[in-house]
């Protein structure tokens, strides 16, 4: 059973009508912004329940869930045909391992107007209670699909029509002069070591984030957000 930590990632799985089992509200909690929990899990017709602070820290595992907890079905992963099909933006992670990264990407890409994240099977960080928290509620409104092999999935996106960009400090282009296409995949490497070489062997092309210090790369979340806000810029504009 999951568990869904904290008030905005709780708020936004109600009003997305995720089913949940119970809503759990610590004994002295107060506020507008529990109370508008509280008000959606009624008219969810979601029990809630209140119950001693102590006992949420036990479920949650930590203290900093803001004196609400939710528990109900896992988040199930969706389909890469669900998704490619309309989407005109798709983020695939190669390998990223942090479910913090994975969870603010996740925010980022769907603030961005991405259609979906694609993650690896193996070797990344998959949908947990950490993720969901980061990602501030935007987990319930992005598919995030899960796939075996991430270069075979860069082919089948290609021959649906994709062009598939991927980010790597050596790359020959600059993000910001990307003339963006109508159907795009941005492909972000892991923390640490960057885009495998199979897959930027079936990458399009690669890009680059020009750097002004002498740090050679960026957070792999921070680079997302850069380089996926220039894509919704420049299609708004388009």
């Amino acid at each position: 059973m999951a568990v869904l930590i904290g008030i905005h990632p709780v708020a936004e799985a109600l009003r997305a009508k995720r089913p949940l089992e119970r809503i759990l509200i610590a004994r002295g909690a107060g506020g507008h912004r529990i109370q508008e929990v509280i008000d959606l899990a009624r008219a969810a017709s979601t029990p809630v329940r209140f119950e001693e602070r102590g006992a949420l820290d036990r479920l949650a595992g930590v203290s900093s869930h803001q004196g609400v907890l939710a528990l109900g079905a896992e988040k199930k992963y969706a389909e890469i045909e669900d998704v490619a099909a309309t989407a005109e933006l798709l983020v695939v992670l190669d390998g990223v391992e942090d479910p913090h990264n994975l969870g603010a990407i996740i925010r980022t890409a769907h603030a961005a107007g991405a259609g979906a994240v694609m993650i690896a099977e193996r070797r990344a960080a998959g949908l947990t209670e950490t993720v969901a928290k980061a990602a501030a509620g935007a987990l319930e409104h992005l598919p995030v699909v899960r796939v075996v092999n991430i270069s075979q999935t860069l082919r089948k996106l290609k021959d649906d029509g994709y062009f598939v960009y991927g980010l790597d400090e050596r790359g020959e282009t600059a993000y910001d002069e990307v003339d963006w296409p109508d159907k795009t995949v941005i492909v972000m490497g892991s923390e640490g070591k960057g885009l495998h070489d199979l897959v930027k062997k079936n990458c399009d092309a690669l890009l680059r984030i020009p750097m002004a210090g002498k740090i050679a790369s960026l957070n792999v979340s921070v680079a997302t957000g850069i380089v996926v806000f220039n894509w919704r810029s420049r299609r708004g504009r388009a």
